[in-house]
Order: C-alpha cells, then structure tokens, then sequence
C-alpha cells in the first residue's frame, strides 16, 4: 500500500513539473529582415536588383503595382499556453528601385503600439514617389466596407 502512495505522489509531481513547463513562453521568429550591417552594402544611387539580391537576399515580397520596390518582412511572436499567440515585434525593410533597377530608397519601419513607424531613411530625393505598399495597404483595411461589397455582388 506504501508503494501505491509513492507511486501517486511521484505522478502528482511529474504532472506538476509538466503543468508549469507548459507556461513557459516560446518566442517564434517568422519572415526575413536584412541586418544594418548587411543594408550597409546597399548603396543608394548605385546598388542594383542584382547587387542587393546578391548582397542581402531576394525579398518576401515585392511591389504590386509599381513593380519597384522589394520588401523584407519579419515577425515575433510569443506563446504562452493555450492563448493565441501575440506579434511582439515585427520589422519591414522597404527598398525602392528606379525604372532602371537602381535603388532610389532604403527605409525601415517597427510596428509600436499598432502603428506604423518609420525607424530608418535613406533616399537619393527629398519625395517618395506616390503612395508606398504599407501606406496602401494600412489605409485600404480602414476603408474596407462589407456591406458595399455584398450589395454589389448582389446586382451582379
């Protein structure tokens, strides 16, 4: 009978130690984003397409409707049990090419507190020609209407 106790007393605590490993957060690390030392090599007016893919690496995207930008997206995210996981930091490195294939702008944006902020700037000029990917798209979530959009598909 003494062994029986021993035994349940030694699965109480192997289910205890379990319990609190289990709490313990893991951090996950999603996407690419270029070092500065490695952005260091990109040259401003000079670097190509080719250079920085062969300097930094092809992007994770790339600009839709300009074709002249390549973007460097990367997460972290924190888990912690069974809750959801959170984005804890997340960083995009946005390069610019002219029609050319030459880099016109070498930016870094964070995301504190739900917004967008620029953390680095390099540019040739003083303007950024028309609205950027991230402008776009941050901007196009706030103007997302889904009742215009199931009312249209209805008069089609």
């Amino acid at each position: 009978m003494a062994r029986l106790g021993s035994g349940f007393k030694r699965a109480v605590m192997v289910i205890a130690v379990l319990s609190l490993t289990a709490c313990a957060a893991v951090y996950r690390n999603h996407g690419y984003v270029p070092r500065d030392q490695d952005l260091e090599k990109v040259v401003v007016g000079e670097s190509t397409t080719e250079t920085v893919a062969r300097d930094i690496g092809r992007p994770t995207s790339t600009g839709l409707l300009t074709g002249g930008a390549w973007y460097y997206v990367g997460s972290t995210f924190r888990h912690y049990g069974a809750r959801a996981p959170q984005e804890i930091n997340r960083q995009v490195v946005a390069i610019s090419f002219s029609e050319a294939g030459v880099v016109e702008n070498v930016e870094r944006f964070g995301l504190e507190k739900g917004e967008v902020v620029r953390i680095s700037r390099r540019v040739t000029k003083s303007n950024v020609k028309g609205p950027g990917f991230l402008r776009q798209l941050l901007s196009n979530v706030s103007n997302f209407n889904a009742g215009q959009l199931i009312d249209s598909a209805r008069n089609n």
